[in-house]
């Protein structure tokens, strides 16, 4: 890929010529023209030279594809980035590893007040257990330690820790040697966090941010909140990346509210939305989600941190006050909650009103055709992340573990949610599972249960104009004129259609069927390499030596 040597501004049209270009204004685009911002020309090789003289920067693609930038509907950035920065622990191929990565980061650090990983997952691990608070200790010198499991409902820490939270013992989810849940974690975190400096947290956002932008991802959606983070640092990240070329990054807070009071206060964090990780249960890897039956491993039905009642509330405050509402769901019993509460704040507010606000749903693992159809009767956009699949589905993954096969089967329904017409807005949960957006329509295309693959063509516009779509936006995430020119160039080997359906796909490579093709996700297959990313027609990322 070579450009011409012009200067930069914010207004200037560039020309880009010579590749592919994904748009639905032209299946067969070659070309495209940017101008203040704002994508104002796609088309043929053949017209372009019309624009060629009157552009202030030709680019020439060299055969590479461009495409709408991504967009991650759900990200924790500064835990993205502490990830990145600090001690991860998704590799650890046994507890033996695991703490001998402990005592090399301990050993690595000696300045910091408190030590921070993540990623843990005992389930993968020959010993299947997590470690012990001893084991702990003597692997950290007797220094404070915060190891959330890597789906972050759960935590191991050490007693230095546990030191710094006056109370905690006597709080629900404090075991004496097992990984910490509820409120007892979130207080563990908060102080963990705590302990950082300003220096650190805007480190580890710069570095998340960076590597969103070197992946493609031009938006991504920041979900916080009171039990996840804290005030100063969402509305550190978003000054940050109001500031500084990058990704744009969508807040949401995740804090109830009934009144207009509790809107304002939502406002004036800067947030869209009261929403994100408002939970109403745990998750499956730590036996938190709320599930109907009991889970398969575990005598219990998980944790009901909301119910029906609660969420019709919080749901009829924001619909009225003009927010989103949103809400963590992942068991079956979690996600029946969420859609009687939002049910019953539509009879108080009326339906119109509740679909038009788009409220959203995180995860929604656990879903049954009832759950499916009021998703789509009540206008919910389902915030998913198909990389939980490829993670923990199939008949031997972690999924199957905790509530047997045939339930495990019945988990992240992505075809079922979209032949009744419910949104889909693709994410990653960083640093839950690593952003890597090709990765992510890959999993969902490639299902670990047949019956639940989407085309990748549903996939990626799900992981692109899906995103925007979930923040009230229908403008944008597509290259067509008008649209703001957020969009990646990628160095990828030949596009194909690829369908379940064989039929589809045969039928959508006929020129006829005007589809663009998209790269060959079959797994094994390389993965597009991101050569530049660009948010609002400013260059946020270029790939060295390209």
């Amino acid at each position: 890929m070579t450009e011409s040597t012009a200067p930069q501004s914010d207004h200037r049209t560039v020309l880009l010529r010579g590749g592919d270009v994904h748009s639905p204004a032209d299946p067969f685009a070659t070309a495209m023209v940017v101008e203040r911002g704002h994508v104002a020309w796609v088309g043929s090789e053949g017209a372009a030279d019309a624009f060629a003289s009157g552009v202030d920067e030709v680019i020439d693609l060299d055969g590479a594809l461009v495409t709408p930038a991504f967009t991650d509907a759900h990200v924790h950035t500064t835990s993205t980035g502490l990830a990145l920065t600090g001690l991860d622990l998704s590799g650890a191929r046994s507890l033996a590893d695991a703490l001998g990565l402990v005592r090399a980061f301990v050993r690595t650090h000696p300045g910091d007040r408190v030590l921070l990983g993540h990623g843990w997952d005992a389930t993968r691990w020959p010993e299947q257990r997590p470690p012990s608070r001893t084991e702990l200790d003597a692997a950290a010198g007797g220094r404070p330690v915060y190891l959330p499991r890597i789906d972050v409902h759960s935590a191991v820490v050490t007693t230095a820790l546990l030191d710094l939270v006056p109370g905690v013992t006597e709080l629900v989810g404090y075991h004496p040697d097992a990984p910490l849940t509820g409120p007892a974690h979130h207080a563990v975190r908060s102080a963990a966090h705590g302990a950082l400096s300003a220096r650190q947290r805007t480190e580890a956002q710069r570095a998340a941010l960076r590597h969103a932008a070197s992946l493609g991802i031009g938006t991504v959606h920041e979900c916080a909140g009171p039990d996840i983070s804290d005030e100063d640092d969402f509305t550190g990240l978003l000054k940050l990346a109001a500031e500084q070329p990058g990704p744009r990054v969508h807040g949401y807070w995740a804090e109830r509210i009934s009144d207009e009071k509790g809107a304002r206060r939502i406002r004036e964090l800067g947030a869209i939305g009261a929403a994100g990780d408002l939970f109403v249960d745990g998750s499956l890897g730590s036996h938190t989600a709320c599930l109907h039956e009991p889970y398969a491993d575990a005598p219990h039905t998980g944790t009901a941190h909301l119910d029906a009642a609660a969420i019709a509330a919080h749901v009829a405050a924001c619909t009225e006050a003009g927010l989103q509402a949103g809400f963590h769901a992942i068991g079956d019993a979690a996600v029946a909650a969420v859609v009687a509460g939002v049910r019953a704040a539509s009879e108080t507010v009326g339906l119109a009103r509740v679909r038009a606000a788009r409220h959203r749903v995180e995860h929604a693992e656990m879903l049954t055709p009832e759950t499916i159809a009021a998703f789509a009767e009540l206008g919910l956009t389902a915030s998913v992340q198909p990389a939980f699949d490829a993670a923990w589905g199939g008949e031997d993954g972690m999924y199957a573990q905790r509530l047997g096969t045939e339930r495990a089967r019945t988990l992240n329904p992505y075809a079922a949610l979209l032949r009744v017409g419910v949104p889909l807005a693709f994410g990653s949960d960083s640093p839950v599972t690593p952003l890597d957006p090709w990765g992510t329509v890959r999993a969902a295309a490639f299902h670990r249960t047949p019956e639940h693959r989407i085309s990748v063509r549903a996939g990626f516009t799900a992981h692109t104009r899906g995103g925007w779509r979930a923040v009230g936006r229908d403008d944008a995430g597509t290259l067509v004129p008008g649209a703001p020119a957020d969009y990646a160039i990628w160095r990828t080997a030949e596009l194909v259609v690829q369908a379940p359906d064989d039929r589809v796909a045969r039928w959508s490579t006929d020129p006829r069927s005007g589809t663009p093709g998209l790269p060959d996700l079959t797994p094994g297959a390389e993965l597009p390499v991101c050569l530049r990313t660009v948010v609002f027609g400013q260059s946020v990322y270029v790939r060295p030596n390209e």
